[in-house]
This record gives C-alpha cells, sequence and structure tokens, in this order.
C-alpha cells in the first residue's frame, strides 16, 4: 500500500483545485491510502520559530514525513503559486537540514479559470520542488484551461473527458511512484 499526501494549493472552499485533485486521486489503486495534507491554518514561515516551532508546523511535517508521495494541486496567482502553497514548502523544508520533502516523487497539476490553464504556476512550482530534492514525474503534464467549465465546485470532475484523463494521470503517477518505493 502506498501512502499518498494530497496538497491542495487553493485555501477556496469548492476549490477547483481541489476537484483537480480528486479527479488524479481517483486514478489511484483501490487500496492507496490517501491523505489531503491541509495549509489553510498555517502561520507564515518564520525563521525565528526554527527553534522552537508551532505545534501546527510539528504535525504538518509529521503527516508529510509520512507520505510516499506527493500529489501538488495548485491555483495560478498573479503568474506563481498561492502564498499558502509557498508557505507549506517552507514550512516542511525547514529548519535547515530538515526538509522533509525530500526523495518524495511528485506530481504536479495546475488548474486556472483562463485559457493559460496555470502553467506558469505549474512551472514555479516544479523550480521549488527540483530544490527540495522531489523527482517529479514529468507526462503527462497536467494543466487544466477553463477549469469553471470542466472541474466542478462540488468535488467531482464536470467533464467526462477530463475525469478519464485524471484518473489516467492518477494511474501513471502510481507506477511512477512504485519505481521509487
Amino acid at each position: 500500500m502506498t501512502k499518498y499526501g494530497v496538497v491542495v494549493g487553493s485555501t477556496r472552499k469548492n476549490s477547483f483545485s481541489r476537484t483537480l485533485a480528486n479527479g488524479i486521486v481517483a486514478g489511484l489503486p483501490a487500496d492507496a491510502e490517501v491523505t489531503y495534507l491541509e495549509i489553510a491554518d498555517l502561520p507564515l514561515y518564520n525563521q525565528d520559530y526554527d527553534a522552537d516551532s508551532p505545534e501546527v508546523y510539528t504535525k504538518f511535517r509529521e503527516q508529510v514525513a509520512a507520505q510516499d508521495a506527493i500529489i501538488f494541486t495548485t491555483p495560478e496567482h498573479n503568474r506563481s503559486i498561492s502564498a499558502a502553497l509557498k508557505n507549506a514548502l517552507d514550512v516542511a523544508s525547514r529548519p535547515w537540514g530538515e526538509n522533509v520533502w525530500a526523495g518524495k516523487p511528485a506530481l504536479v497539476a495546475s488548474q486556472s479559470i483562463s485559457g493559460i490553464s496555470g502553467v506558469l504556476a505549474n512551472h514555479v512550482l516544479r523550480q521549488s520542488l527540483t530544490f527540495l530534492d522531489m523527482p517529479t514525474m514529468q507526462q503527462p503534464e497536467v494543466y487544466v484551461a477553463n477549469s469553471g467549465e470542466l472541474l466542478g465546485e462540488e468535488g467531482e470532475v464536470a467533464n467526462a473527458d477530463t475525469a478519464a484523463f485524471l484518473k489516467e494521470v492518477g494511474q501513471t503517477f502510481d507506477a511512477f511512484t512504485k519505481k521509487f518505493k
């Protein structure tokens, strides 16, 4: 059984990024253990906390450390990832030398309500994951444009072709992850 952590880069209730994650998770094996790692309540990272971290930091780091692989879904905010997602990356990679992301296979999927499909956020996130030492699945690339039409706000993918594609992405990521176990 593989443990998959899911980090949704949007903290909005009924976010399209969460629906995107749900679509990918649908393609994972039935025995996969999936944990959505919540990032909304993480205080802004501050190096002053390294010596005495808030309990919420410690709990989040422990949750990340317990996963075998991580699925990241992100919206695009001002041509980048959300502040909440960047903060989560920082929290779990610190204090220096205690990066709990390291070595975990990663999948990056982005979405946008526009036609640009979050492509820039996707690549910004990939840059950070490279530094965090996370082997990242390269193909298929996952960019969902016009997410307001393709991804429903009730947690279900609204478009059948998109749902099938995302399920296939989940299956491909499972095979990619097994290369590292």
